[in-house]
Formats: C-alpha cells, structure tokens, sequence
C-alpha cells in the first residue's frame, strides 16, 4: 500500500456493532449474520452481504451503509485544521462532531497528518499535491443546480474544470472506473478495506471489509453484489480501515486488522487513530 505504516502503531479489530435498546443498558448485536439491506432512518441503510469468495480469515462480510444526499450531507474533517487540531479514533471523530457516521478519508503520509493525494474544504486545505490517482470524491458544489456529490474520473472527465465547481475535494486510488471497469490489476497482497463509493443512483456507499482480500478480487466482488455500484474509490487498508456509525439508536464500529508484510492475523483488538475522515450530517427538512 502507498500509506507509510510504521511498525509501532497500534493495531485495530472489528469490535463488532452495539444497538442501543429502548431501556437504558445496551446489547450486543449479532453483526456476523449476513443480512439485505436494513433501514437505519430516512435515507440510511446498513447492508451486511456474503462475500462470493471466502477469506481465509474472519467472516467474509462485505458491511455497506448507504447514504441518500436527499438527507445527508458529508463533511470531510482532518487533523491539520484548527478547529479539530488532532488524529481520533473514528469514534470519537463521530460523537466529537455530531455526525452520523465516518470512514476514513485517505491514506496519510509519514508525518502522520497529511493525505498522500490532493484534498481540501472550502476553508482548509490539507495537501496541495495533485498525485497521479485518477479519482477524486468531490462534493459541497459551488452550484445548487450541480449533482451534491460526484467521484470525478480523470480519463474521462477535465478535473482542472471540475475542481473548481466543488468546495470540498478528496483524491485517491481508483478501483471501479467511470466504465464501471476494475482498475486494480491481479496481486498476492491483501488487507482488510475501507472503500467510498456511489451506486448509479448516486447515493453514497461507505465500504468496510475486515477479512482480507486483495483488491482486485474484493472489486470484483462487489461489482458482483446486489448493490447497482457505479464507482469506487480505495481509502485504506490494514489496521487503519475504520467505519463507525451513530444513529443514536444504533451503534456500530467496524474495524480492519489483517495486512500482508506487517500485521497478518484477525486478532486486533484497538481502535487507532486517524487524521482524516469522511462524515455523514443529517438534512435539516
């Protein structure tokens, strides 16, 4: 992977999701079963799906939330503004917020802080440095009249126009192109993943996978899901590859372990800090 990951950082494992009940004590929740897609609230579903291909590790889950832009807006946060000032588990970057629900937003560099690929808000830049990936997540349009939210596709479409119809810019490694074609060549390294993603109603897909696949295999087999996927953007991998969600009737924290060279087992138990996420904010109707 292209993310610099130094051998003493923690490493973090599936907690597993917790539903708030309506007493006071919270229960577990059996999150191992395969399920279709579960309504959260208007406009959010969870869907827990089979992978078609076993891993030879963990449960062979692929969890998506999906998210309806009729009702969710998304915030990108990261470490480096002054409003936020530090690396958080995605937990905390959710309840510190009032989001709804975060995955990591890139990949960092050695410094720990910084995205290895061009991103920024409208007040904040994190990284000038436009790398050669070919995707970029974009959202917050300067137009009311533009789509809310787009993954711009650099073999098909002039970013150097788009870029400047969008306030809010995340760039990283292709996985699904605008031909809805697989970009990730076959390999031998896998890891745990966290994918964003938007389906061809462009709703936006937040993408966990604990068990470890390599890329192009897992790519494969979510262009094989039930789940109308258009395109799709690679985030993170290994220990890193975090999807929390908090309703404030459920709970569910989603967390990757296993990547090849460094951490290969499904035993991690921490939930690491991160310095860049991509949130989910309620609508105000």
């Amino acid at each position: 992977m292209k993310r610099f990951q130094p051998l003493l950082i923690p490493v973090i494992i599936l907690l597993g999701a917790i539903t708030l009940a309506n007493n006071p004590a919270t229960q577990p929740v059996n999150a191992a079963e395969p399920s279709a897609w579960r309504n959260l609230e208007k406009g959010l579903d969870l869907g827990i799906f089979q992978a078609p291909k076993k891993s030879a590790l963990g449960d062979s889950l692929i969890r998506i939330l999906r998210a309806d832009t009729d009702y969710f807006s998304l915030r990108l946060l990261n470490a480096t503004s002054e409003d936020q000032t530090k690396r958080r588990s995605m937990k905390d970057w959710v309840n510190k917020n009032g989001l709804v629900a975060a995955i990591n937003a890139s990949m960092y560099q050695k410094d720990m802080m910084t995205s290895v690929s061009y991103m920024k808000t409208r007040q904040h830049t994190n990284s000038n440095w436009v790398s050669k990936d070919k995707t970029i997540f974009a959202f917050d349009p300067t137009d009311k009249n533009l789509p809310p939210v787009r993954i711009i596709d650099r073999d098909c479409e002039d970013f150097n126009k788009l870029r400047k119809l969008y306030d809010t810019l995340i760039q990283s490694i292709r996985m699904v192109s605008c031909k809805g074609e697989n970009m990730w060549g076959p390999q031998k390294k896998m890891w745990s993943t966290a994918a964003i993603a938007l389906d061809h109603q462009s709703r936006v897909l937040f993408i966990h996978v604990r068990s470890p696949y390599t890329t192009h295999d897992l790519i494969n087999m979510l262009l094989e899901l039930p789940i109308g996927l258009k395109q799709a953007m690679y985030v993170e991998g290994g220990a890193d590859a975090q999807l929390y969600i908090n309703t404030g009737k459920e709970r569910h924290e989603f967390i990757g372990s296993y990547s090849s060279g460094s951490r290969e087992h499904d035993e991690n138990t921490f939930s690491h800090s991160v310095p860049n996420v991509l949130g989910l904010v309620r609508l105000k109707k």
